[in-house]
C-alpha cells in the first residue's frame, strides 16, 4: 500500500492506528488487511471531521503532537513511519518537484498535500489546514 494510502485508511477508520511497523525494504509501513486506496478515490462514506478526529485521536496520545503544521507529528499520529526515508517516499509518491533533501521545504510541502487529498478524498478539513 502507498504511503498516502495507508494514512488515508487510518484517518478515514479503516485500518488500525497503531506504532508503525517499518517495512524492511522501503521503511514503508506494513499494514496487513488495509484496501488499496488510491490518491483521488474517495472513501465510500460521507465526510466527516478530520481535524475533530485527529483532534481526538492526539488529546489521547500522550505525546504533544504538532500535526496541524507538522507532517511527521502526522505521521506519528496515525502510526505511520515518520522518518526522513519515508517522507521523502511520501514526496516522492505525491509528485513532489523540489529537492528532497531540503526536508524544511519538503515537510511544509507534504503537510499542506496531505490536507488537501484527505479533503479531496471526502474528509471535512477546514481551509486553515489546507494551506
Amino acid at each position: 500500500m502507498s504511503i498516502f494510502g495507508s494514512i488515508l485508511s487510518r484517518v478515514f477508520g479503516r485500518g488500525p492506528v497503531t506504532a508503525p511497523t517499518p517495512h524492511p525494504d522501503s521503511a514503508v509501513l506494513s499494514a496487513p488487511a488495509e484496501p488499496e486506496i488510491a490518491a483521488g478515490q474517495a472513501p465510500a462514506m460521507n465526510p466527516f471531521d478530520v481535524n475533530a478526529l485527529l483532534t481526538s485521536l492526539a488529546a489521547a496520545h500522550g505525546q504533544e503532537l504538532q500535526w496541524q503544521t507538522s507532517i511527521v507529528d502526522l505521521m506519528k499520529l496515525v502510526g505511520i513511519d515518520s522518518s526522513l526515508q519515508a517522507r521523502q517516499a511520501l514526496a516522492r509518491e505525491l509528485h513532489y518537484a523540489g529537492d528532497v533533501s531540503d526536508s524544511a521545504r519538503m515537510n511544509i510541502w507534504l503537510h499542506e498535500q496531505v490536507m488537501a487529498k484527505l479533503a479531496e478524498n471526502g474528509g471535512n478539513v477546514p481551509d486553515d489546514l489546507r494551506s
